[in-house]
């Protein structure tokens, strides 16, 4: 059946609110325009709204947190049901100080400038964008030379696809004695003021993605974990769409609990490079929505291995891609540059570029990830 161009056009605006009797048809059968799907977000916990695209990014904008739970609902059910789980026992102290400590001056912020100047170079890396599958494909192709050049034989890195979206999540993984699963991560993504503007994101998040890139650079040159020898199995993972409401760690982490993986820890550094003028530089340690047994071992690596002191701060709900991992039952933390109100003013513009960054604050930041990868990695009795 044909219709005529201006019933076509007029059939196809979202805008339109009347129905239009088709001309051909009886009078009883008529024509709706299309509707635009709506999204469900979740703001708080158990605290849900339906917008449309254009007023989920209007919340962006206003840096409202929150989780778009469209097509994970089953995460959520799973999360507001499941039954209290055993509290982990992490380990009273260092362990692996000698190992640990031998790594740490191998941390070079030369790789972490070379590779963020490419990576921020990217026009945007919003996850439905050109831009933002190919930042994602050059990320990989980076992660996956680290690992060649580190001759492990062990260590590999994959490509984690999403249906919805073309931007690709990045998975690396240095295999222990166990599968049991300690994970860094961080996200790839980067949005502007709009979806689709200019946006360098490089603090946000390039600085806590070279960061933990160059963490795992370090952690291969030590031959017990590129062989394979630790207690637990170490991730490395690089999350597409966190700006669009943690979509990329949704997909990971609800696959792995449907698969049954048992992650052990969690830790997410989303922004990692600026320290603001004339503020003490400290390691932002958040307080909430995380799980506080291992943000109080996280505190104690910090004190270990970094040569700056942690302050505690707040971030709220839905901050950054841990809250994925907690929803799946996984222990969780979360690092960031700063205390709260004193992180980065550039994030979602053009001007989260290269200027903004400071490399030695993102080498302590590597610190930490290379001591606490390293001593959960080793760590039995999780």
């Amino acid at each position: 059946m044909k219709f005529s161009t201006s019933l076509v056009a007029l059939c196809a605006s979202w805008s339109l609110a009347l129905t239009i009797p088709a001309p051909d048809l009886p009078t009883d059968v008529q024509f709706r325009a299309p509707k635009e799907e709506l999204l469900t977000l979740e703001l708080a916990p158990g605290q849900t709204k339906q917008v449309t695209e254009a007023e989920k990014w209007a919340l962006v904008a206003k840096g409202v947190h929150f989780m778009d739970i469209t097509d994970y609902a089953d995460l959520h059910e799973f999360s507001q049901n499941r039954m209290s789980i055993q509290a982990t026992v992490w380990p009273a102290s260092m362990t692996q100080s000698t190992a640990v400590k031998a790594l740490l001056p191998k941390l070079n912020k030369t790789n972490i400038q070379t590779d963020l100047e490419t990576f921020s170079a990217y026009y945007n890396r919003y996850y439905r964008s050109a831009t933002g599958k190919s930042s994602s494909e050059w990320l990989l192709s980076r992660v996956q030379a680290v690992i060649r050049d580190s001759g492990s034989t062990k260590a590999s890195a994959r490509a984690f696809t999403h249906t919805s979206w073309t931007q690709n999540s990045i998975i690396a993984t240095i295999p222990g004695k166990s599968s049991n699963t300690i994970v860094l991560g961080a996200h790839l993504d980067s949005v502007g003021s709009t979806p689709t503007g200019r946006a360098p994101g490089a603090d946000d998040d390039g600085s806590g993605t070279m960061t933990i890139l160059e963490a795992m650079r370090v952690l291969l040159t030590d031959p017990l974990v590129a062989s394979g020898q630790a207690a637990n199995t170490i991730e490395f993972h690089w999350y597409a769409a966190e700006e669009g409401g943690l979509l990329g760690s949704q997909a990971i982490f609800t696959n792995y609990k449907n698969s049954g993986k048992v992650v052990k820890a969690m830790l997410q550094q989303d922004m990692t490079g600026y320290v603001k003028p004339g503020v003490k530089e400290v390691v932002g340690v958040v307080t909430d929505y995380v799980d506080a047994g291992m943000t109080t071992y996280v505190k104690k690596v910090i004190t270990a291995y970094c040569a700056i002191p942690y302050v505690e701060t707040k971030c709220g709900y839905a901050c950054s891609d841990h809250g994925s991992a907690s929803k799946a039952g996984y222990p969780s933390s979360f690092v960031f540059e700063s205390a709260f109100e004193n992180s980065s003013p550039y994030i979602h513009s053009s001007s989260d570029t290269l200027s903004t960054v400071n490399y030695n604050h993102m080498i302590e930041h590597a610190k930490l990830t290379v001591g606490l990868a390293y001593e959960l990695g080793f760590a039995t009795g999780l």
